[in-house]
């Protein structure tokens, strides 16, 4: 019989249980079959492994009552586990631990047990059939994981070789599916029995008397899946290991190196048979060599040959050879150079024979009598040769070989070296000098390097390589070399600790200083770096490493870190990190604690996310939070609700889950009575009362930020701080995860909190909040809300909220804006979750569906698609109205939701009793989508109907808008000759039709997508067919094929030839789908679909144009070039593409010189995509630009054939004839790939050196562009220690006198070309001074080229730019005439040019600029008086070439600039600022003067008393000037910016009483720029401004310093307040710098280290400030209350119950990252404050009453009005269109806010406020009527009332109600 069947256990449990019913044990067995069945049912491993472990529990406990059982009565148990364990066998591990319970149940009846697993294994298969898939799983699991099946098989061997063997001869014969994995099974299975019986089937193969037939016959059948039969690379190369299995069991060596060499010389002599020990079976005949069976020879006997075999003597050699050595090597290096496709495989076989060997050496040693590795052996030459030329190869997971095989190479070279007392050792320092001499970018140089630190020493390492810590760094900011840096630093520290603990005293403490000589300066640098990526891996690959493997390191890196600044506050945060996770706990107190809580407000997210992470993480999940650790997440959390950065979401989320878990582990443990490590006696009541109070708040703090009224930023927060609670906090098992489940106690811990009024996750407020998300606008929030609906909420919804929620959904299916449709598909998949077949009957589902009651999903999806049909007969009357009303995209979306996005609709559709009706239904879905797609599409083409021709060439837009315009007359009643006005923008009509088809057409294509995924499930029941028969899916594929071919997406049709007569979106659709296609190929296998593909469009895109093209039509060579480029962006198909590069890269060059634009725009296209696949992801996105770690030697060695390509078109370019045209379209394009490669290693014979000639050539092309390209693609081209060099005969070529110059081009190639070897590369400091002395010395001898003798300027500017890279290399008299010829050139400007050229002259200005730059640098290299006055000099020309230059450089900063030339700068700046604001010549000019100005000024400490005597009084006519620019002149937001903040710097050091115009002039500047409505840049310049002066100004009218800038400071604050909350952060940020300097004491100096806040801190500052400082002033409380919007309550609730159809667009908000309903709960308890003041304050009490009587009765009237709409049943039915209301809730909000401080300030004002007309309340009247009207409110989820009484503790600030 077959392997037990699916059913089979089942029927043997089924049996079980009926046999044990009656007898004593049946409870424990039932309970173990319960537990195995839950096994068998159960999907997610983890599951399977929890039932699996129950299971053994039991069965341990039942073991006793079955051994007092006999056979009979045990047998039935025993017979179902192993069925069971049958079905197992594609999990290793279930095997395993089924087979650890049946061996528990079988203790004493182990014969019983042999028999039964006998009896199942010999029916696997009869005698002569093919075993099948499931047969050889089980024969291997058998075989690998029981003794018994061992057992069995042992004594059954003859029999299951022949079974192998019959199965491996009908796989390759048959040839099963691509994907089939039969043969490898096969393979294995043999593999295996060789494993695992090697005893037994030895007489078979080496004894002439046991010779086995049938393994004579298996083993042919392996070599012919070995030579390639079979054609799965995987299970070829499992043969490989298969055959070698069989040779290890040779009785002898000798024996089995002879059988191992027979097969070795097989592919290369051409036998026709082998002779296996006494085997022999025929030579298979290889049908197409492709050198793989020698890869899967040595392979397999590299993994598990013995040793004594690969080292035995052979006899057929000469000399005294084995097999390791002398064949198993030259096939390892013949395989690395040939086999391109399978490199991981062959350089894996490296990485095994260098193990292989390092084993052997005794043997092979003994065997040769010499050293194998001498320094001039050839093998070591070719082994270095080896693993260096593979080491930079790109394919994955090879690294691991190469770094494994340079540190078996080293360690078998010293071995030698110590065996045979070798003390010369020159391999190291070879070693070592190549390492040094490759670039940092190299990744390949850190591996060998990390092999070479232990034989070398650490010190000579340092020595040699003195930028190393340099380099380091730099590969710390690039994620790709990080890993390597580390390795590196690891390794130096490591051997450093190794050389100082040789038996020295104080080991330690020296170790620690030694590192702090060495390493603190690189590793202080990284953790204070502004790169988060430097930080980050800094801190996680080498502090915490450091801390442990040197403790001593702590104290100079807390000193190092003990700076105020926030670089060293973050630093320090990583440190405490660090020390924590080493320590446990790190309890923080006085000025630890106080810095912490520093970091937890300050601006940057990296500095707060890192103390968030010191707060909350533990190694210990039940370590308790200590009560400041949980004071300081109240304070933090609410005001980091809203930030807008995503990856800070997310890490605050997980933060967050952390600090959950270890609440609640150690909450557990104390309920236990398991008090935590580090807890004091007594402190577990207070511990678990706090535990159940922070969860409880931070339950609200969420479910409060959920409301509509609040921002994006906001919501999705609260949804993941609610999702990390519920996660926590609640026991809901979910079975698809692996971690995060809850523990098995919990209930215990929900008891305890519930019984104190706390936990009540699933509260009725809670689930509207949650509802309410649901409408949001953005996808996020809907789909995370509905996730957690779904996952953790009761089963299901109660009756009125789902028949309310229905209703609205129904209703937004039928909107035209895409979110509302959108919002109502993913209420029906919700509501279609969390409902059962009783709120099933409650819909008002169509009569169709509503028969179908018993199984929901098709009854949701029969009302979806009769809704469908519904609106396509709406379209197809009117498909205006029906866009507009009833679009067709919503149904769609929810059908697709409904369908494939809810695991029990695809649980029903596998149900015998449903298929045959889901049949029926998918058949009409994908039959109604055809009809749509089809009108759809014929509409946008005049053409109506599903009979519309589906091969009409695809419209324009043109043609489309003119189909609309059609439609939108016949929707509207009138003829098409009435033609409206042309207008520019789409009407909404336009808009409306638009949206429905695309939309709509872009549904059906996720849906039909989805559904055909469908076909993946598991089979249905045997008769009932596929849930989507054949004619279903071929209609589908009709449908995308229409859509492709008829919504401009051409390519299948335009790859045979031009049909459209557009040009817009070339082949935009196809190329996807050719790459889906195409991808889904096996990887494991040749990949031949794919090289045919790439052959086609290789030879299709190669043909040449038809005479008579048209540059209008889309051209099929065109098409193929886009699919090949898509096919190369791809990541899917990997290095599979790199085979067929070399032809690709041809064809684009070829490309790049067509006539067609439309070729040639493709063609770079394609170049482009072929760069980023072969150099892999740049390190920047500028021309040019050295790729990571790439070596030209090592691209060529990996691609030598494109390397003739490259060469070929150099060559091209070189060779042609003087008169010829010099333009070569793809010359352009090779320099810029060389360019972006890396100089290699020196070394003779480089294929690289073919290159130098033509670029060196090119230096003297007419062609600018083509010269400046050639000198950066030189520099990869040179090594670096060929550079010196060729510089020395690079400078020997220039002229040196005028009257050698025979062409200018070629003078300036020469020089652009030193220039680009001279210029030192990012991170290194290049050639020396004294290296370059000799290079120097030339240049000298040809100084004439800076003098006006050479007339082309560019070319004096090219020499200055190379002697400006030589600073310290020239002789003084040379660098006095440089500068005389500077002045000289740079004077004559000044005297209109008498003294130089007087006519205009190409590039002078560029030779000025240079000049300029060059005295700048000189004068801050040098801070020499003469220069720096000469520096200031040129600020003062007239030139403005000079000038301009002067001031780009001091804008870039690019060079140190040293402090004396900064402040002459500063001065010099300053002084002329009053005529440059007089003469305003040139806006860029001014521009860039006040952009320099401010730049060196950006430090406040900067301004000095000198500064402000150069003003000279001129300080207020500057002021007014700019001022006046700001009111009247609108020059333009960029200058403008730069006005407005000059005038502030200028401000920020003259305020005082006499400047009050100036500043309020200056300050309603700032208002009207900080608007909403202002653009980004000018509310950036009020930011700015308010942080430059805004600060003082405040500060100068406290405490009666200057009374009359107290209305300024007011409005300064108002401003600060009003653009800290503008919705770009870079506003805010700059805001928040503003309420910084205010803090903590407006009154106090500045102290030295200023921490700018978070903009909520900073918020809340200002807040404190105004009632602090400024609570008295009249104008406060009005000012502050204008933050509250005014909105009309009643008109919003009128307008929401209107039901009026929605608008296609909705009118945004001019910023919608404010939130009033947030600010408005920040500034309740300000306010109420305020009006405490009142009664001892006249002006205050005067505003209180002048706002009570403006507001206070409308107030009265909106509370009553909401008391009276929400107390009424009508309600609730508009109740879930109201909840998801943004405007509602913010009314609601605001007017809850107004409503309090009314009460406030009723009670505070006494009998003042009687005398307001229209209140007639008292306070305790309003407050019961607020509390009520609160209450009703929130049972409608419009408003939130905190439960005091719930939550112990306090419930954090005000804010966290926002």
């Amino acid at each position: 019989m077959a392997a037990v069947p699916a059913a089979g256990a089942e029927r043997e449990a089924r049996a079980c249980a009926a046999f044990y019913g009656a007898l004593g044990i049946a409870q424990p067995v039932l309970s173990c079959l319960r537990c195995l069945r839950q096994f068998a049912g159960s999907t997610a491993k983890r599951c399977k492994d929890k039932h699996l472990e129950e299971a053994l529990l039991l069965a341990r406990a039942l073991s006793e009552g079955l051994r007092a059982l006999g056979e009979a009565e045990a047998r039935p148990l025993l017979r179902c586990v192993l069925a069971f364990q049958m079905e197992a066998t594609g999990s290793s591990s279930s095997f395993q631990k089924l087979e650890q319970i049946v061996t528990q149940l079988a203790v004493g009846k182990e014969a019983l047990l042999a028999r039964e697993v006998g009896t199942l294994l010999a029916g696997l298969a009869p005698q002569g059939e093919v075993l099948s898939p499931g047969d050889l799983q089980s024969v291997c699991m058998f075989m690998e994981e029981s003794s018994l099946g061992r057992q069995h098989w042992r004594q059954n061997l003859g029999p299951l070789l022949q079974r192998l063997a019959t199965t491996l001869r009908w796989v390759l014969q048959s040839q099963p599916a691509p994907g089939s994995t039969w043969g490898y099974l096969a393979v294995k299975a043999c593999l295996q029995l060789f494993q695992a019986l090697p005893k037994d089937v030895a007489p078979l193969v080496w004894s002439a008397a046991g010779k086995s037939e049938a393994l004579q016959s298996l083993l042919g059948l392996l070599l012919e899946v070995a030579w390639g039969k079979a054609p799965n690379k995987d299970t070829r190369l499992l043969a490989g290991t298969a055959l070698s299995m069989l040779v290890n069991t040779a009785p002898q060596p000798e024996r089995g190196a002879s059988a191992v060499l027979a097969l070795f010389q097989l592919p290369d002599q051409g036998a026709e048979e082998l002779k296996f020990g006494e085997l022999v079976v025929e030579v298979p005949p290889v049908l197409e060599p492709d050198g793989l069976e020698k890869l899967v020879l040595t392979r397999g006997l590299l993994t598990c040959c013995k040793m004594d075999i690969l080292s035995c003597e052979l006899e057929s050699f000469t000399h005294k050879a084995c097999l390791l050595l002398d064949v198993v090597f030259p096939t390892v290096c013949a395989l690395t150079k040939e086999q391109k496709d399978c490199h991981y495989y062959c350089f894996q076989a490296c990485a095994l024979w260098l193990q292989r060997l390092r084993e052997s050496l005794p043997a092979v040693w003994r065997l040769t009598g010499t050293r194998i590795l001498a320094q001039d052996t050839e093998l070591l030459r070719q082994l270095t040769q080896l693993v260096w030329d593979n080491a930079e190869t790109p394919v994955e997971g090879v690294s691991e070989f190469i770094h494994s095989s340079f540190r078996l190479l080293l360690e078998i070279y010293h071995l030698e070296c110590q065996h045979f007392q070798d003390q010369e050792r020159p391999l190291y320092q070879q070693m070592l000098q190549r390492v040094v001499s490759m670039p940092w970018q190299i990744k390949a140089r850190y591996v060998p390097l990390c092999a070479i630190i232990p034989y070398v020493g650490s010190q000579q390492v340092l020595d040699a390589y003195p930028d190393l810590p340099q380099h380091l760094l730099s590969c710390l900011s690039t994620n790709h070399l990080c890993p390597a840096a580390t390795e590196v630093y690891k390794a130096l520290v490591r051997q450093q600790c190794a050389e100082r603990q040789d038996g020295q005293r104080g080991a330690e403490a020296a170790l620690a200083e030694q590192w702090t000589l060495y390493w603190l300066p690189l590793l202080s640098q990284a953790l204070c770096s502004p790169r988060p990526i430097l930080q980050s891996n800094a801190t996680n690959h080498l502090l915490a490493w450091t801390l442990r493997q040197l403790p001593a390191t702590q104290a100079p890196l807390a000193t190092q870190f003990s700076g105020q600044d926030t670089a060293s506050l973050r630093a320090w945060v990583s440190l405490l990190k660090a020390q924590k996770s080493m320590a446990g706990s790190l309890p923080l107190r006085g000025e630890a604690l106080e810095r912490l809580s520093c970091c937890l407000g300050a601006r940057e997210e990296s500095i707060r996310l890192a103390a968030l992470g010191l707060l909350c993480c533990s190694p210990s999940t039940n370590q308790p939070l200590l009560g400041s650790e949980v004071q300081l997440l109240r304070e933090f959390l609410p005001l980091n609700l809203n930030c807008d950065s995503s990856s800070f979401r997310q890490l605050l989320q997980a933060a967050v889950r952390k600090a959950l878990v270890r609440l609640r582990d150690s909450s557990l443990a104390q309920l236990r009575g398991k008090a935590p490590r580090g807890t004091e006696p007594g402190e577990g009541a207070g511990q678990l009362a706090q535990a159940v109070g922070f969860v409880e708040w931070l339950l609200q703090l969420s479910i409060t930020s959920l409301s509509p009224g609040s921002n994006y930023q906001r919501k999705k927060t609260g949804l993941l701080l609610l999702a990390a609670v519920l996660e926590t906090c609640t026991d809901t098992w979910s079975p698809d995860r692996k971690k995060g489940q809850p523990p098995r106690t919990m209930a215990v811990l929900l008891s305890y909190a519930r019984q104190r009024g706390c936990w009540d996750f699933f509260s009725q407020p809670n689930l509207l909040a949650l509802l309410s998300c649901l409408q949001d606008s953005t996808n996020e929030i809907r789909d995370l809300a509905s996730e957690l609906l779904v996952r953790y909420f009761p089963a299901t919804f109660p009756e009125p909220i789902a028949l309310a929620l229905f209703q609205l959904a129904q209703d937004a299916l039928g909107s035209p804006r895409v979110q509302e449709a959108e919002a109502g598909a993913v209420l029906m998949k919700t509501i279609l979750q969390k409902s059962d077949s009783s709120t099933m009957k409650s819909l008002a589902l169509e009569a169709e569906a509503a028969l179908t009651l018993p199984n929901r999903g098709l009854c949701f999806a029969q009302h979806l698609l009769h809704m469908l049909q519904a609106q396509y007969a709406a379209a197809c009357r009117d498909l205006l109205q029906a866009a507009a009303s009833a679009p067709m995209h919503g149904a769609i979306a929810a059908l697709r939701r409904c369908l494939l996005q809810v695991p029990e609709v695809a649980t029903s559709m596998r149900a015998a009793e449903l298929a045959q009706s889901w049949q029926e239904l998918l058949t009409r879905l994908v039959t109604m989508v055809r009809d749509i797609t089809s009108f759809l599409l014929g509409a946008l083409q005049s053409q109506q109907g599903p009979g519309a021709d589906e091969q009409a060439a695809a419209p324009s837009f043109a043609d489309m808008g003119n189909a609309i315009g059609s439609l939108i007359m016949l929707g509207k009643g009138r003829g098409q000759e009435e033609e409206e006005e042309d207008s520019v923008l789409l009407s909404e009509e336009h808009s409306l039709i638009l949206t429905c088809c695309w939309v709509s057409v872009k549904e059906i294509g996720l849906l039909l997508g989805g559904l055909a995924e469908l076909l993946l499930v598991p089979a249905l029941p045997a008769g009932l067919g596929p849930l989507l028969p054949l004619p279903t899916l071929q209609t589908a594929a009709r449908v995308f094929q229409e859509i492709l071919l008829r919504c401009r997406h051409w390519g299948l049709e335009a790859l045979s030839g031009p049909r459209s007569s557009s040009i817009t979106r070339r082949a935009a659709g196809f190329p996807m789908l050719f790459l889906c296609i195409v991808s889904g190929e096996a990887p494991a296998q040749a990949r031949p679909l794919l090289t045919r593909c790439v052959q086609t469009l290789l030879a299709l895109a190669t043909t040449a144009l038809p005479q008579d093209w048209d540059q209008t039509l889309d051209l099929p060579q065109v098409c193929a070039l886009h699919v090949l480029q898509t096919l190369v962006r791809g990541t899917g198909l990997g290095s599979a593409l790199l085979r067929h590069v070399t032809p690709m890269v041809a064809l684009a060059l070829r490309g790049l010189s067509s006539p067609c634009w439309a070729m040639r725009n493709a063609a770079i296209q394609l170049f482009s995509a072929l760069t980023s696949r072969l150099l892999g992801q740049q390190w920047s996105r500028g021309e040019g630009c050295p790729a990571e770690g790439v070596s030209l030697q090592a691209f060529l060695g990996q691609h030598p054939q494109l390397g003739t390509v490259l060469l070929g078109e150099l060559g091209a370019a070189t060779g042609l004839t003087p008169g010829r045209p010099h333009l070569r379209p793809a010359l352009h394009a090779v320099l810029t790939l060389l360019a972006q490669l890396q100089p290699g290693a020196d070394s003779p014979g480089s294929p690289s050196a073919h290159f130098l000639g033509p670029l060196l050539e090119l230096a003297g092309s007419p062609i600018y562009a083509v010269r400046a390209m050639a000198a950066k693609a030189l520099v990869p081209v040179v090594p670096p220690p060929q550079r010196q060099g060729l510089l020395l005969q690079l400078a020997r070529q220039l002229p040196a006198t005028p009257g050698w110059v025979r062409s200018h081009n070629a003078v300036h190639g020469c020089l652009l070309q030193m220039r680009a070897l001279l210029a030192p590369p990012a991170g290194t400091k290049g050639l020396s001074a004294e290296a370059l002395r000799p290079v120097a010395l030339q240049l000298e001898a040809r100084g004439w080229l800076l003098t006006p003798a050479q007339r082309c300027p560019l070319i004096r500017a090219a020499f200055l730019q190379i002697v400006a890279l030589l600073p310290s290399s020239f002789s003084p008299s040379f660098t006095q005439s440089i500068h005389a010829a500077i002045s000289t050139e740079l004077g004559s400007l000044l005297l209109g040019g008498k003294l130089g050229c007087a006519e205009l002259q190409v590039g002078s200005a560029i030779l000025h600029q240079t000049m300029a730059h060059f005295v700048c640098s000189e004068a801050a290299r040098l801070a020499d008086g003469e220069r720096i006055g000469a520096v200031c000099s040129l600020l003062r020309q007239p030139n403005p070439d000079v000038q301009l230059a002067v001031l780009s450089w001091v804008i870039a900063g690019e060079e140190g600039m040293c402090k004396e030339l900064e402040k002459a700068l500063r001065l010099t700046l300053l002084e002329s600022l009053g005529s440059v604001l007089r003469k305003r010549r040139d806006r860029e000019f001014l521009r860039l003067y006040l952009e320099a100005l401010l730049h060196l000024y950006r430090d406040p400490s900067s301004w000095s008393h000198e500064a402000s005597c150069k003003l000279q009084g001129s300080s207020a006519a500057c002021l007014e000037t700019l001022l006046h620019m700001v009111e009247a002149e609108h020059p333009g937001p960029d200058l403008l910016f730069q006005v407005l903040c000059a005038a502030s710097l200028l401000l920020a050091h003259r305020v005082g009483a006499e400047d009050g115009p100036l500043v309020e002039r200056w300050c309603t500047a700032l208002e009207d720029c900080s608007r909403s409505a202002s653009s980004e840049v000018l509310r950036l310049a009020a930011a700015c401004s308010l942080q430059t002066a805004g600060a003082n100004v405040v500060r100068r009218s406290l405490h009666g310093a200057c009374p009359s800038l107290v209305p300024v400071a007011l409005r300064l604050i108002n401003v600060g307040i009003h653009l800290l909350q503008d919705e770009e952060r870079e506003v805010r940020h700059k805001a928040s710098g503003f309420a910084s300097l205010l803090r903590p004491d407006p009154g106090e100096p500045l102290p030295g280290g200023c921490v700018f806040v978070q903009d909520n801190v900073g918020l809340q500052a200002l807040l404190q400030l105004l009632l602090a400082e400024f609570g008295e002033h009249p104008e406060t409380f009005d000012s502050l209350l204008r933050h509250l919007p005014v909105l009309d309550l009643r008109g919003i609730v009128e307008e929401l119950e209107t039901n009026k159809a929605a608008s296609l667009y909705k009118e945004d908000e001019p910023n919608v990252f404010a939130e009033p309903a947030a600010l408005a709960q920040q500034l309740l308890p300000i306010l109420l404050q305020l009006l405490e003041k009142a009664p001892t304050s006249s002006p205050l009490c005067a505003s209180a009453l002048r706002w009570l009587a403006a507001v206070g009765p409308g107030i009265l009237r909106d509370l009553r009005y909401c008391k009276h709409r929400w107390s009424q049943e009508a309600a609730a039915r508009g109740g879930m269109k109201a909840l998801g209301c943004a405007k509602l809730h913010v009314a609601v909000a605001v007017l809850l806010v107004r409503a309090r401080l009314v009460a406030q300030a009723l009670q505070v004002l006494g009998e003042s406020a009687t005398t307001v007309p229209g209140l007639g309340c008292s306070t305790q009247e309003l407050e019961q009527e607020l509390m009520l009207v609160q209450e009703l409110l929130a049972q409608h989820g419009l408003a939130h009332v905190l439960s005091r009484g719930n939550a112990p503790g306090e419930l954090g600030p005000p804010s966290g109600a926002a």
